[in-house]
């Protein structure tokens, strides 16, 4: 009896690795990227100048992004009677990907539909976590990275970011974000401390640190979190504040330039300078 040929739908892990990290970059809305990649029908050289103004600085990731569906197009178009096992294979080499997470978003560019991740849920290969976030049923949960997969503006900050970084010994038990002002989401207030700033402000310092379970996340660097720990102390614990600036002042890999920087373009450089002067020795 004549054995049947296993098809392999295994993707290039770089093709993998970038479009994950295109998906977990990009703040804008999935409608607006989906959008763009609808215009795309051009050859890819060509990829750049049907951008839109808005997404110029994305253009990056959208190449990810269009590879990416090109390869589950053509595998749609080799195997057109696989293509459940193709979209669900595709889940979980992106969630295998992701360090065991999955959010929606993360399947909307590959027109892969929700029932996919309904029926993989019943069958127990993934996990809800919470509204658009799944998980492997073999890893624990990462609450920073899956809040920020759901809030995908909102930069951990203040003591928040500094426990990243071992600058505070106060646990977040509640997070701590800065989102633009015009980011009104009502949930988010529910469940964490939300700062809003102006646009101008909004993108000082953004970088990416790891979690405690591995994931990268966006945060605040130092300078900022201190900018903002001084900005408003008012909601700080001020015996924290203290601590967390002498730390800094002590930490081998302060940037007191940056930090003086920071704080002129955020117009609170005489107060920051001096409550650093303090301590600096």
């Amino acid at each position: 009896m004549k054995k049947e040929k296993k098809i392999n739908y295994k993707i290039d892990s770089n093709v993998l690795k970038n479009y994950v990290e295109a998906i977990n970059s990009i703040k804008e809305p999935m409608s607006q990227i989906k959008e763009q990649l609808n215009q795309l029908s051009k050859p890819m050289q060509e990829l750049e100048k049907s951008l839109n103004e808005s997404l110029k600085p994305i253009q990056e990731q959208l190449k990810s992004i269009n590879i990416m569906s090109n390869v589950i197009k053509e595998l749609s178009i080799n195997y057109p009677n696989e293509q459940s096992k193709i979209f669900t294979d595709t889940i979980k080499q992106i969630i295998n990907t992701n360090n065991g997470m999955l959010s929606t978003r993360m399947i909307e560019p590959l027109n892969i539909s929700r029932q996919y991740l309904s029926i993989m849920e019943k069958n127990k290969d993934i996990e809800k976590i919470s509204r658009g976030i799944y998980i492997s049923p073999s890893v624990f949960e990462d609450s920073y990275f899956s809040f920020q997969q759901k809030y995908k503006k909102a930069i951990f900050s203040h003591m928040n970011a500094l426990y990243f970084y071992g600058m505070t010994e106060e646990f977040p038990y509640n997070y701590t974000v800065t989102v633009p002002q015009s980011y009104h989401v009502d949930i988010v207030n529910e469940k964490c401390n939300v700062f809003y700033v102006s646009d101008d402000i909004y993108e000082i310092g953004v970088t990416e640190v790891k979690t405690p379970s591995g994931n990268k996340v966006r945060a605040y660097d130092k300078e900022r979190c201190i900018c903002d720990i001084i900005r408003s102390k008012g909601r700080m614990d001020p015996e924290q504040v203290k601590k967390s600036i002498k730390q800094y002042i002590q930490s081998k890999d302060k940037n007191i330039g940056k930090l003086s920087d920071y704080a002129k373009r955020m117009g609170i450089n005489k107060k920051v300078m001096e409550m650093v002067g303090i301590y600096y020795e």
